[in-house]
């Protein structure tokens, strides 16, 4: 069973596209109508360069990339945007399948979120975007967070929030839970290539995994 992180276990992806935008503004580039959607499942490594080249951020992709990460960071440290019912459906899952986490987030972010929602001894392998060749929604991280679950990718489970996202989990050959992302809904097309879609996690059980 792999999760994803932004918007399946917290409610960060406007945190994101805010500490983005901000980033942007505030050093003299310009935040483009189609930014927001352009990013949503980019790696870091994805992410940064495009806020260099196409938005005109003056800085170095890794500066730009270090940057908004700290801005997350002390964010999460104040107060973490956990969903309701993130805690409670992992402690559910883990007690029947190993878990495993691939997300678009930086590593230290990842490492941070699960560190402070008492879930990081729960997910036996966790894998960011940045660690493998290409962001969702190719399967790049899916793939090898199954490599590094020792399970055959047809035999893993995700959990998505957004189009790309699904449609990375879809291409890696799993079944795909969807529980589209409220702020940012994925598009119709994507929401059709997931197996099950569910209004929340509460929805969230090993029946309806199983179910799969």
């Amino acid at each position: 069973m792999i999760f994803d992180l932004d918007g399946v276990l917290v409610d960060s992806e406007h945190v994101w596209d805010a500490a983005r935008r901000q980033l942007t503004e505030e050093s003299g580039g310009r935040w483009g109508e189609r930014a927001t959607e352009d990013m949503m499942g980019m790696s870091s490594t994805e992410w940064s360069r495009y806020m260099h080249e196409q938005l005109g951020v003056p800085m170095a992709p890794k500066e730009i990339s270090a940057a908004v990460v700290e801005r997350l960071e002390n964010l999460y440290r104040q107060r973490l945007p956990l969903l309701p019912g993130a805690r409670e459906a992992v402690e559910r899952l883990a007690a029947r399948w190993p878990l495993g986490l691939a997300s678009s987030a930086n590593r230290p972010v990842i490492d941070l979120v699960l560190e402070l929602s008492g879930t990081k001894d729960r997910f036996e392998a966790t894998v960011s975007s940045e660690e493998v060749a290409r962001g969702k929604p190719v399967p790049d991280v899916y793939l090898e967070a199954a490599r590094r679950l020792n399970v055959e990718p047809e035999l893993c489970a995700a959990v998505e929030d957004s189009g790309s996202g699904i449609l990375s989990a879809h291409a890696a050959g799993m079944r795909v839970v969807a529980i589209p992302n409220r702020r940012f809904p994925p598009p119709e097309a994507a929401q059709e290539a997931a197996d099950t879609v569910i209004p929340s996690l509460a929805e969230l059980d090993e029946n309806t995994v199983a179910a799969l």
